[in-house]
Order: structure tokens, then sequence, then C-alpha cells
């Protein structure tokens, strides 16, 4: 555990109050230079390479021997990419509700010319274009924030309950909301080095938009499959993972994941092992790194 930590820790165990949800402005990111920001300092080699990765892994062992999937909220598609290239046996759909990030993703997407991933325009909370238990798996990486009211979260899980088919994958995460607000902004402007201002100004919003820890579970409890399980990071709930249970992952994507890992700048590194470590702390056993 970094010393670091330490005040943030305490800080978080000893407040009383949980910070007040500020939602974003709105669900849908639009500005040309947000968008840009976002995707430059998002990209595969950059802050975010770490919790990529992680996400990756994860992802993986749960949607292991499905046909189709759909991504909720995919952005720019990064998060994405790195997934259907490293699962390239199953196809996947991409959701957002930005016309900007879409065509960022698309761009993204053909650039690294993959083709088991297709994009479609659609609001998470509602899934109009989504018929009736159509798809095998539903995975969501930091999106859920941007949904405006806890309503819409209750929503978006019916909606994801109402596409997967039966006994299908599923796996979400997001951040979960601080007490503090000195907490936050530690988190929000921790690689202000190596981001530009504009991603972490964005970080700072996602965070004050994020849902209770507590929030996230009584949803997932009420909407969602039954057989699904929620993690958070250990002490810190700063992550909260819901996913069903892992159904593996093969000896060969572990040994590629363990090389991509070592492929990592040693700082990017560093914070793949905590998330890893405070997650397994968090009750999150099965490690595909391992």
């Amino acid at each position: 555990m970094q010393l670091s930590l330490l005040p943030t820790i305490l800080r978080e165990l000893t407040c009383a109050r949980s910070l007040p949800r500020e939602p974003e402005p709105a669900l849908v990111m639009e500005e040309e230079e947000q968008v840009k920001a976002y995707a430059l300092a998002g990209r595969i080699d950059g802050v975010m390479a770490s919790a990529y990765l992680f996400h990756t892994a994860h992802v993986s062992a749960v949607i292991s021997g499905c046909r189709t999937a759909l991504d909720l909220g995919c952005g720019p598609a990064t998060q994405l990419a790195q997934i259907a290239e490293f699962n390239p046996d199953v196809h996947f759909t991409g959701i957002d509700l930005s016309p900007r990030m879409l065509a960022d993703a698309a761009a993204h997407i053909n650039e690294r010319r993959i083709s088991n991933v297709t994009l479609a325009r659609d609001n998470i909370a509602r899934l109009e274009s989504i018929a009736d238990s159509s798809t095998d798996a539903v995975i969501s990486t930091m999106a859920l924030h941007h949904l405006p009211a806890l309503a819409d979260l209750k929503s978006c899980f019916g909606q994801i309950k109402r596409v997967l088919k039966p006994g299908g994958a599923l796996y979400i995460a997001d951040f979960g909301r601080l007490k503090s607000l000195k907490s936050v902004i530690f988190f929000a402007y921790l690689n202000r080095r190596h981001q530009p201002h504009i991603f972490s100004l964005d970080y700072e919003r996602s965070l004050r938009a994020a849902f209770l820890p507590e929030d996230l579970r009584i949803c997932a409890s009420q909407e969602l499959p039954r057989d699904i399980e929620v993690f958070s990071t250990f002490l810190l709930p700063i992550l909260v993972v819901i996913k069903t249970p892992d159904r593996g992952v093969r000896d060969d994507q572990c040994q590629r994941l363990r090389a991509m890992r070592k492929e990592l700048k040693r700082r990017y590194r560093s914070d793949l092992d905590e998330m890893r470590r405070f997650f397994r702390l968090g009750g999150m056993k099965n490690d595909p790194f391992s």
C-alpha cells in the first residue's frame, strides 16, 4: 500500500457524511476540445493504461465462450478496442449517446483494423435499439457516472437484464463516490503532470458524479441477474465492479496478460499491481495475471 494513500484512507474511514453527488452537466460529451483531451489522455499508452489492462483481463475472464457482447458507454473505444483485440471470437457492439465520441471511436477502431466491433448510438438507460435476450454479454467500464440520476441507473440495470440472454455474462466497473472533497481532489489531480488539465478536470467531475457504492449494490441486487458479485477496492471504495462469475482464462491468454503487464511503463505497472492488490483485499480472488 502506498504511504501517500494513508491520509486519504483515514479521512474516508472517519468521514461521517458522504459528499453530495454532483451530476455532470450532460450525459453526452459533445465539446470537441473535451472529447479530444479525453481520447488523447486516455489512449492505451497514457495514464489509464493500468486500468485498461486490469479491466481487459477481468472482462475476458467473465465473457469467455460468449459470441456477442454489448459495451455500454464505450466512449472513444480505447478500452473496447483492447478487449476486442484480446477476444477476437467475440463480436462487440459499442453503445454511446455522443456522436462525437462515436466518431472518435470509429476512427480508433479503423486505425487499429479491428473487425469484430460495430458502433451504435443509443441511450444506455433505454437501449431502444437492442432486442430482448439478444446478447451473450454486457460490459461497461467507467460510464455509469454519466447517468443523470439514480432512477436512470436503475433503468440501465433493468435494460441490461432485459437484453441479456439467460445465463449471460456481465461485467460493470465504475467509480464509487468518495466521502471527502479532499479525497476527490487528491485522486483527480494525482497524475496532473502527465495529462491535460481538461482531463484532470473531467476526472474530478466524474468522481463528484459517481454513485455511492451502496447505491450501486442495492440497484444491482434489485435489477440485475441473481448470480452477480459486487466488489470494491479495499477500505477506499473508489472503484466498484459488478460481475457474473468468471468463466476462466486460457493459459495462453494468461501468458499474454503477463507479457502485456511487463510491457507497461514502471509507474503504470505499479498502478496495475495496486489495483490488483486492493481488489484482492476487497474479495476479488481470481487474478488472471497470476
